[in-house]
């Protein structure tokens, strides 16, 4: 569980996008806002993704909107739900990342490449372009893409397995700084 606790910490500070010690609407805020913005998204599609945006922070990372998240709080959550129901939990874990891939892909040719990887983590908060682009590299693309199945397998990967002799490029890119 230490090892999943670690992993948990890492997941929570990339979350905590204006880096203000905790998870908010303004993080939300802040997300969705970016992410359009360096999109050039506008009109329907831009309140498209606003909306999809906000509904997948509410559905697992706030879980109520008018609350701020703690991290003791999201630690506390994510152990509770992995403890009481393992296969419930990596279900869960599985919809998250494929509801918030699915937004992130917004051409939707089911693949990332470096440049779509590098708005959508800016719009988390992740500004240090170099590094964004090596952790894409650590993705292992292919003709500049990466399927978005494996980038989704990647993250349930980092967030459920308690494996630590498992390879987990997830992790391997936040420790290179991320």
């Amino acid at each position: 569980m230490e090892y999943l606790n670690q992993k948990w910490k890492i997941w929570y500070k990339s979350l905590d996008v204006n880096h203000d010690g905790t998870i908010s609407m303004a993080d939300v805020e802040e997300s969705r806002s970016k992410f359009t913005n360096l999109h050039h998204l506008l009109g329907d599609k831009a309140e498209s993704v606003r909306a999809d945006m906000e509904k997948w922070w509410n559905t697992y990372i706030l879980k109520n909107p008018t609350k701020e998240v703690s991290e003791s709080d999201f630690l506390a959550d994510l152990s509770g739900q992995y403890t009481k129901d393992k296969a419930a939990f990596v279900s869960t874990i599985s919809n998250c990342f494929n509801e918030i891939f699915d937004v992130i892909d917004t051409n939707k040719d089911r693949s990332i490449e470096a440049d779509e990887f590098v708005i959508a983590f800016q719009a988390f908060g992740h500004e240090n372009e170099p590094v964004v682009r090596k952790a894409f590299e650590l993705m292992g693309p292919k003709d500049g893409l990466i399927p978005l199945r494996d980038i989704v397998n990647a993250w349930i990967t980092f967030v459920t397995s308690d494996d630590a002799s498992k390879p987990d490029p997830v992790k391997q890119a936040f420790e290179t700084g991320f």
